[in-house]
């Protein structure tokens, strides 16, 4: 588990935002738009035009490095290697170029070289396959080949296992997952219940579609039985304009519209609220919930950012102990905040804080509290409020501000 700190406009977000476009960048085979054309706006005449992304991770078991090259919209290299962890050496997996003339190669291990059914592959994926804005990660690891198979794990961490929450993310078919899973209803209503907001039940209202939208709807119904019928999972998912998710689902021959309701209880008379009726802070907690339950049974790797955005710092705080101290957690939770009671060496080591801090030339910087070997008895909180890991804003110009001056009749 990891916390970050750092002042408002530190760089944060922008490592969540990273993390993201990476993940983008890989997963869907394509540049995202919001790399296209962009550059660190504080950059030196004399650097190079290119972004590098480059990553160290584990799945099963696994330490992988992988990392991608971009200049100007062209993947020039792309890598991926079975890490040394800085201990012994790295074991190439692939090494791809691309030159100023959109041509790419591709290295692979001498086993896969020395294959000849490996190297008919690499021949068709090169001419018919490999473009010079694409990754290959994703192309190798679809190819049923035995050399490749650590590229398959490899590409299923950006795939599966990293999980990226912001503060506008939302969980995906919530009410469906309502109706059908008891172990996850019944999940979900005890830790809804444990936070004392006031919700004594979870339930997913179903109903026919054309019950649902009405009977002067039906193009629009008879387009949403076109998507459902046209979706692998016979599901579709779409958001009101009050935030409301709704899901389209064919079961058992029928195509229906489910909704999440959340029971509130007062004065023994129990009453069913939607959810554009809760607080931000009980909606923020709802969207929390698969996150919770997958990172305490599943080797996921969930990313979020501002974790405490409408959320009691108390009970903020308990979510994050229960991580810590729950041997039987098999995810990483890694998350950005300002919470400051969240600084407690009872809860996390050392090495599991980090502070984010931008130098003078806009250049984020990320440390962590172990490099400043402290006691495990110190009070970090206060020692982080008085500046002394940096990572805060600077005040001292605030108490010069003259705002009278601007009053106007």
């Amino acid at each position: 588990m990891s916390s970050i700190y750092g002042a408002n406009g530190a760089g944060k977000s922008n490592l969540v935002k990273s993390l993201s476009l990476f993940q983008s960048l890989v997963v869907n085979e394509e540049i995202p738009y919001e790399l296209k054309d962009t550059q660190f706006k504080f950059k030196r005449k004399d650097n190079s035009e290119k972004q590098t992304f480059a990553i160290e991770f584990f799945q099963e078991n696994i330490p992988f490095y992988y990392g991608i090259e971009l200049i100007e919209n062209i993947i020039m290299t792309e890598e991926l290697y079975i890490s040394g962890l800085g201990q012994s050496k790295d074991i190439l997996l692939f090494e791809r170029k691309t030159d100023i003339e959109e041509k790419t190669t591709i290295k692979f291990p001498d086993e896969f070289e020395n294959d000849d059914k490996s190297v008919l592959l690499k021949d068709i994926l090169l001419e018919e396959f490999v473009k010079p804005n694409e990754p290959v990660l994703k192309l190798l690891a679809n190819r049923d080949n035995k050399f490749l198979k650590d590229s398959k794990k490899a590409f299923c961490w950006f795939n599966e296992t990293l999980q990226i929450i912001t503060p506008k993310s939302k969980p995906v078919a919530l009410a469906h997952r309502i109706d059908k899973e008891k172990k996850f209803k019944k999940y979900a209503q005890d830790l809804m219940s444990s936070f004392n907001v006031g919700i004594t039940s979870l339930k997913s209202e179903k109903k026919k579609i054309k019950e649902f939208f009405g009977e002067d709807n039906q193009d629009e119904v008879d387009n949403l039985i076109k998507k459902v019928e046209d979706s692998p999972k016979k599901m579709i998912g779409m958001r009101m304009t009050s935030g409301d998710e709704l899901i389209v689902v064919k079961e058992g021959g029928e195509v229906w519209v489910k909704k999440l309701k959340i029971e509130h209880k007062s004065n023994q008379e129990k009453i069913m609220f939607d959810l554009d009726e809760e607080s931000d802070g009980t909606i923020r907690l709802l969207d929390f919930v698969p996150a919770f339950q997958s990172v305490i049974k599943e080797a996921k790797v969930y990313i979020v950012d501002e974790i405490e955005r409408s959320i009691h710092p108390l009970l903020i705080k308990e979510l994050v102990r229960k991580f810590s101290e729950d041997t039987n957690t098999k995810g990483q939770l890694i998350f950005t905040t300002h919470e400051s009671n969240l600084l407690d060496q009872e809860l996390f080591r050392q090495d599991e804080i980090w502070f984010a801090e931008k130098d003078l030339n806009g250049i984020t910087d990320l440390y962590s509290l172990s490099d400043f070997k402290e006691h495990k008895t110190i009070d970090i909180r206060k020692g982080y409020l008085n500046g002394r890991y940096g990572s805060i804003p600077f005040l001292g110009n605030l108490k010069d501000l003259k705002w009278h001056k601007y009053d106007s009749n």
